[in-house]
């Protein structure tokens, strides 16, 4: 009987000496678990920067792409969709366009370009004879025919080349997209050369852009618009509103939407709306 005691007086105090310590394996185990679980919550929200901002970029790109809209019959622009044929546009493109391989001048420097051009045409530009004005989306320079054209005709005056090749020079770094465009007053020609002033309008823009191409500016680059008298920028029943109406503009775009863009702008009946 006292053997059978003393037995299990030995076996309380072991199982007593053991009871402190046994919660240490269950924290242990608690704190383990915890370490583990904060490295998998650090490795599941560590963000590839490169990825996450191409990512963005593309986003941005396909939610600011400006909705279709009409263009000038442009030989040699891929159409996007069915575009309707618009009254009095007649477009000839110096080549097929293609997207450039190099990106286009990003859109704040079109300023910096404008006041390159303004600086390098400042003469020009105090007589009012050539106007360069600034955009986000794109550079104009519009350019009066009475410095480069005699009447009813398309070849390029003397005095035309030297004005034209300095824009050139600059135009010729740039891996930009450039419109060239026609327009005439609404007297009516009708010879042997040019039926109408749709095809006058044309040839003179294409003989700017002709110039441009020898002047070392990628003709991949250009397109020839004619839009005739249908976009006249003041009254052509006064002979200083057709001056002004005889004119070429050279649209230097910041990117390949630029352009449906600023025809949006530019349609009459946008304008009303």
């Amino acid at each position: 009987m006292e053997r059978y005691q003393e037995k299990k007086r030995r076996k309380r105090s072991i199982v007593e000496s053991d009871n402190p310590d046994r919660w240490l394996v269950s924290y242990a185990d608690f704190i383990t678990l915890l370490f583990a679980f904060f490295v998998v919550m650090y490795a599941i929200s560590s963000v590839n920067e490169g990825k996450y901002r191409v990512l963005s970029d593309t986003l941005i790109e396909a939610f600011k792409t400006p909705p279709k809209s009409t263009q000038p019959n442009q030989i040699g622009k891929p159409p996007e969709g069915q575009l309707p044929e618009t009254q009095g546009k007649v477009g000839v493109s110096e080549s097929t366009r293609v997207e450039s391989p190099k990106a286009a001048q990003p859109q704040h420097h079109m300023i910096q370009l404008a006041n390159r051009i303004k600086l390098k045409l400042q003469s020009l530009v105090d007589k009012k004879l050539i106007k360069v004005t600034p955009n986000k989306l794109w550079v104009e320079v519009e350019i009066n025919t009475s410095i480069l054209f005699s009447s009813a005709s398309a070849d390029l005056e003397l005095e035309a080349y030297e004005p034209l090749k300095k824009l050139a020079g600059i135009l010729a770094g740039l891996p930009n997209y450039i419109d060239v465009e026609g327009y005439t007053d609404n007297m009516p020609i009708n010879n042997a050369v040019y039926p109408s002033n749709w095809e006058l309008s044309a040839a003179r823009a294409a003989s700017v852009v002709q110039l441009f191409i020898k002047s070392g500016v990628d003709p991949d680059h250009l397109s020839v618009i004619g839009y005739g008298q249908y976009r006249p920028i003041a009254s052509n029943n006064t002979m200083e509103g057709r001056r002004q109406n005889r004119r070429v503009r050279v649209v230097i775009l910041a990117d390949k939407n630029a352009q449906r863009i600023q025809e949006i702008e530019r349609t009459p009946a946008a304008k009303t709306n």
